[in-house]
């Protein structure tokens, strides 16, 4: 059955229940967001004050984000194979935002690793089931449209997280204090998460219209934007090793980085919704566009001073928003319905993969030559653009 057998009310009704279904999940991750995103504003600066120096923070933030993606290859094939869908995300959710206030308990920065990988790797467990459940939503309102209505949604918790962290902060409260905090936003998220699954406890039924696609594997183009995306991954700086140099190098004070961030986020949610919108109208080229603005954050953010810092924060937040939309969306077009758990799976652990490599060189090349730092991250994800024009190409 297709949308074009469906009467014209029955899919009118399909798309308004797919487009609550989406917005239950946006209201999840906003709330998700605001304990996790608020937490990562600071760690950075909470794993210098434990006694990490620069190569620690790289490898932390690399690391988790290495063992986060690579879980998601399990964790998608799991999905695909069980169906599981639910139980999965569920699981994951718990995982991701119960570590996060017992950072308020880590007396050394192990522990506060062990805490933050674990954070990650519950991330890590149910995003591709949940983007799976979400991709069936998408279908009835725009690919791009829908991720990037959840991006948004989702970035607007990444705002309220860091503000809330500077508030405290900037009335003498501890980051201790501030990780304690976020058990709020982590149990509302968790109970709106149960109310979305009694709701819709079959996501599936929202997409009709089943995608055309070959079932055995995965198209050529597929790769070859694997390869785009493991370059993006490669250069993008994670925010803790930010938030040190704005430490050390003193351009941006304790309480306003997370100010930043927040800044980041709000960037983040709008070019979600604006590329998103975009992807649908024009396609995968809009991608071209975003790599190239999002290349010259790394000048502007360890070369210069405090404005051209927020500048560069700025366009930081345009290439994330993208990550979060327009590439996941792109998965949904590239890969088997029946596969699509596998497809996201495989799209995050290149991703992890790389970024753990990128994350991990950039902090061994902050304490040997920011410069190198900048360049390196400028030429990879510049280098994804002709990867881009040839699947734009081939399409």
């Amino acid at each position: 059955m297709n949308n074009e057998s469906v009467p014209v009310e029955d899919r009118n009704n399909l798309r308004s229940h797919a487009l609550k279904f989406i917005i239950l999940l946006g209201i999840v991750s906003l709330l998700a967001d605001m304990t996790y995103e608020g937490a990562r504003s600071i760690t950075g600066q909470y794993l210098a004050i434990l006694g990490a120096n620069a190569v620690v923070v790289g490898f932390v933030a690399g690391f988790g984000e290495f063992i986060g993606y690579a879980l998601r290859l399990v964790s998608g094939y799991l999905s695909d194979k069980t169906r599981k869908y639910w139980a999965i995300t569920i699981t994951g959710y718990f995982i991701n935002l119960l570590a996060v206030p017992l950072l308020a308990l880590a007396g050394s920065w192990e522990i506060a690793a062990v805490l933050l990988i674990a954070e990650r790797m519950g991330k890590a467990f149910r995003t591709p089931a949940r983007d799976v459940m979400l991709s069936h939503a998408c279908s009835e309102v725009g690919q791009g449209w829908g991720f990037g209505l959840h991006e948004a949604m989702d970035q607007i918790g990444a705002i309220m997280g860091p503000l809330i962290v500077a508030f405290v902060l900037f009335f003498n409260g501890s980051y201790q204090t501030s990780f304690a905090i976020l058990l709020i936003p982590a149990v509302l998220a968790l109970s709106v998460l149960a109310v979305s699954r009694f709701l819709y406890p079959n996501p599936h039924e929202l997409e009709i219209k089943t995608p055309k696609l070959e079932t055995k594997g995965f198209k050529h183009v597929y790769w070859i934007y694997m390869a785009a995306v493991a370059l993006i991954a490669l250069g993008f700086v994670d925010f803790p090793l930010i938030a040190f140099h704005f430490k050390n190098s003193l351009i941006v004070s304790d309480s306003l980085t997370p100010v930043f961030y927040a800044i980041a986020m709000g960037v983040d949610a709008l070019a979600a919704l604006v590329f998103g919108r975009l992807f649908d109208k024009i396609g995968l080229s809009i991608m071209i566009v975003v790599a190239v603005l999002s290349a010259f954050f790394a000048p502007l953010v360890f070369l210069g001073g405090f404005y051209s810092a927020l500048v560069g924060i700025a366009l930081w937040g345009i290439g994330l928003g993208a990550q979060e939309s327009i590439m996941r969306a792109s998965i949904a077009g590239m890969s088997p319905v029946q596969r699509r758990g596998t497809a996201y799976g495989v799209f995050n652990t290149i991703f992890g993969i790389f970024w753990f490599i990128g994350s991990l060189t950039m902090g061994i090349l902050y304490d040997i030559s920011i410069p190198y730092l900048v360049i390196f991250s400028m030429v990879a994800q510049l280098a994804s653009v002709p990867l881009f024009m040839l699947i734009i190409k081939s399409r």
